[in-house]
């Protein structure tokens, strides 16, 4: 199957580099130089998945993926930044990304990420039905790439997967497409520790490396809209190992 990528890049030799790799790689790219061309494209022809930089004229890509995902738009985002900082790459979360790459990047990295967010989208329900929060055996975490089959209940908080909506008692929590996956799965496994490797396995479909902050921004941010204050903490941290859900 030819996957569709719709690649938004303002600056020339970056954006022809990309869209002469990933033609190569075999998708069929259609690449425009700034915000106002990706909107317009996104609403012509419906990508598979979008590519993003995030500084361009006119509308950046942050304000893209925030038109899209007003829009209810959930096309996989993975936005192209230049900046490193924590709070950067918040922003791009907090717009509805679902992953970034920062610059410079080599292109597998790339090519890796874009299979991760297609194989998330493309995946259908777990055959083997739903499991109860907590059912997982040590390193045996539930794949929150299958979930999606039942609604999961763990301290006070409520996941309905088939609608992909969560609350923490009576409030909603407006999450990302990659939030949602990760509080179901550290929900589904509620009580065990879930090592970094298996949820970059579970959530990404690859692993980061021992170096990356990936995982760390993802919670953090999570915790923010899980964890607010006044509410018992629920996502912790253990330290050398990973992290666990559960109701100290």
């Amino acid at each position: 199957m030819t996957h569709s990528v719709l690649l938004a890049e303002d600056d020339r030799p970056i954006r022809t580099a990309l869209e002469r790799a990933l033609t190569l790689e075999g998708y069929r790219v259609t690449a425009v130089a700034d915000g106002i061309q990706a909107l317009a494209t996104a609403h012509r022809e419906r990508p598979d998945v979008i590519l993003l930089d995030v500084m361009m004229p006119g509308i950046d890509g942050l304000q893209v993926c925030q038109v899209l995902r007003a829009e209810e738009d959930r096309t996989p985002i993975l936005m192209l930044t230049a900046r490193v900082g924590t709070a950067d790459r918040i922003a791009g979360l907090d717009a509805g990304a679902d992953d970034y790459v920062v610059k410079p990047f080599e292109v597998e990295e790339v090519f890796a990420r874009l299979r991760a967010l297609l194989r998330r989208t493309t995946a259908g329900p777990a055959a083997s039905g739903d499991r109860g929060a907590g059912s997982a055996e040590a390193g045996e975490a539930y794949d929150a790439r299958a979930a999606g089959s039942g609604v999961v209940e763990a301290a006070d908080l409520r996941i309905d997967g088939p609608s992909r909506r969560a609350w923490r008692g009576e409030r909603e929590l407006e999450l990302t497409r990659t939030e949602f996956e990760l509080l179901e799965l550290l929900a589904r496994n509620a009580g065990i520790v879930l090592d970094h490797a298996t949820i970059y396995d579970r959530i990404w479909g690859y692993d980061f490396g021992p170096g990356s902050k990936n995982l760390a921004v993802y919670v953090g941010y999570l915790r923010r809209k899980v964890d607010v204050p006044g509410s018992r903490p629920l996502i912790h941290t253990v330290r050398g190992v990973g992290y666990v859900l559960r109701e100290d």
